[in-house]
């Protein structure tokens, strides 16, 4: 059951456009026939023909709780079930297509082409009353009298005229065209009830194609909403994986450099330094309190990255306050770009562990931010020692972990590259697609 509760359905709005353009189609289709038919445009028949669309989409959207049904049915048994519940359903149509045309009867021109023309340009209508008798009205034109009948001679007769036959039963004459009519008696014979049952029947079956072709569109737009949600489902576990990559490697920044500072804060106490460790401590307080505060998974502008790292590097100054001098050059055009937090973290530790603590002499750890083309460009340089690269190894924990940050927020779309520099040091260039926060 809570499959069933859980699966996409087809909004109602797209069902119901649907079935308004099934039968917008089917309305412009037979007009179109009706014009090379013959039949003129007159309003009449527009209403009612626009009637039964109507009717029929209300008709059609009545049963879509049954085919969503069937959505969690097997392809044959769907295609069965479709396939008989739309007898019943066009036959209603039909009947429906019936009522609404039962006091309008289509005239229709019968005879060779002259009198085609002469039914088209309304000189002559063909048409049946409600008795069912077949009305056919003529032109004004004068009855043609067989020889021998009132004024007219007949060969080796007399003028004399014969008394005039009786006149012929039940003759119409219409008062709009004054045109004579002749009707022809059929009565209600069984014939004419089988001729109407058929025709109900052919529209039936026309019907029935209709039907079918839009159970066959709404499964169609079953099947695609049902597509777009395990597209949303995998978009959305992919971000939940991303995000679970990231607080992991986050997480494991901090402990690192909580490990490094506690070192240092041990080292201070036990050479009789206090006051430069209770500085430390407030240092990395204020550190803490700004690095934890926030979502692991989100991004940062570059200026409040650029201030946890001045912090970082007061905190480290306690223990190199000689050695370690730090410059920072940040282009504005990118101050407020966006970048994964402590993302620079690793690397400043790095510069710190492998240049400014491997050496007696003054250590410059520079960090810079610039604009190139759509990316943005961060450095992270010393001018020490230039350290010991194997691979990755000496910096596994520093590299490793800036370089799959980057491919878990980006994927290719960031790199990372390092080295020694030619003048001596180390250095490391990240290079990410430049994002602004959102207004």
């Amino acid at each position: 059951m809570s499959d069933v509760a859980n699966q996409p359905r087809v909004p109602a709005r797209v069902v119901l456009l649907s079935l308004a353009a099934l039968w917008a189609c089917y309305f412009l289709v037979a007009t179109l026939r009706g014009a090379v038919m013959g039949y003129d445009f007159v309003w009449p028949i527009f209403s009612r023909r626009l009637t039964i669309c109507i009717l029929s989409m209300l008709v059609m959207a009545a049963v879509w709780p049954l085919l969503q049904l069937l959505e969690r049915k097997s392809g044959g048994t769907r295609l069965t079930i479709v396939l008989l519940g739309a007898l019943p359903l066009a036959l209603l149509l039909s009947v429906i297509n019936d009522a609404v045309f039962s006091d309008i009867e289509m005239s229709q021109a019968y005879g060779d082409e002259e009198d085609a023309a002469a039914v088209k340009s309304g000189k002559v209508r063909i048409s049946r009353d409600e008795a069912g008798n077949i009305l056919v009205d003529l032109p004004n034109a004068a009855v043609p009298r067989a020889p021998g009948a009132p004024g007219v001679p007949s060969d080796g007769a007399s003028d004399v005229s014969p008394p005039p036959p009786p006149p012929p039963p039940e003759p119409t004459t219409t008062s709009d065209t004054k045109a004579s009519a002749i009707t022809i008696h059929t009565g209600k014979a069984l014939g004419q009830e089988y001729a109407r049952w058929a025709t109900v029947a052919d529209t039936a079956f026309t019907r029935y194609f209709l039907v079918l072709a839009w159970a066959a569109l709404y499964f169609a737009l079953a099947k695609a909403e049902e597509a777009r949600a395990a597209e949303r489902r995998e978009g959305e576990y992919r971000r939940a994986a991303s995000a679970a990559e990231l607080r992991s490697l986050r997480y494991q920044v901090n402990p690192h450099f909580l490990f490094n500072t506690l070192n240092s804060l041990s080292a201070l106490i036990m050479t009789g330094k206090q006051d430069d460790a209770e500085t430390m401590i407030q240092t990395l307080s204020t550190f803490y309190r700004r690095t934890l505060s926030g979502d692991p998974t989100s991004d940062l502008k570059l200026v409040d990255e650029i201030e946890l790292q001045k912090l970082y590097f007061e905190i480290e100054a306690v223990r190199f306050p000689k050695r370690l001098v730090s410059t920072i050059d940040i282009d504005e055009a990118v101050s407020d770009a966006m970048v994964p937090g402590m993302i620079l973290q690793p690397l400043v530790e790095n510069s710190v562990k492998y240049a400014v603590a491997a050496t007696q002499r003054p250590v410059t750890v520079a960090i810079s931010a610039r604009r190139a083309d759509d990316m943005l460009e961060i450095t992270v340089s010393d001018d020490g020692p230039g350290g010991t690269v194997k691979g990755v190894q000496g910096f596994g924990i520093g590299l490793g972990n800036v370089r799959d940050r980057l491919r878990a927020r980006y994927g290719d779309a960031a790199e990372i590259t390092f080295g020694r520099r030619e003048t001596g040091g180390f250095a490391t260039v990240l290079r990410m697609p430049l994002e602004f926060a959102r207004a």
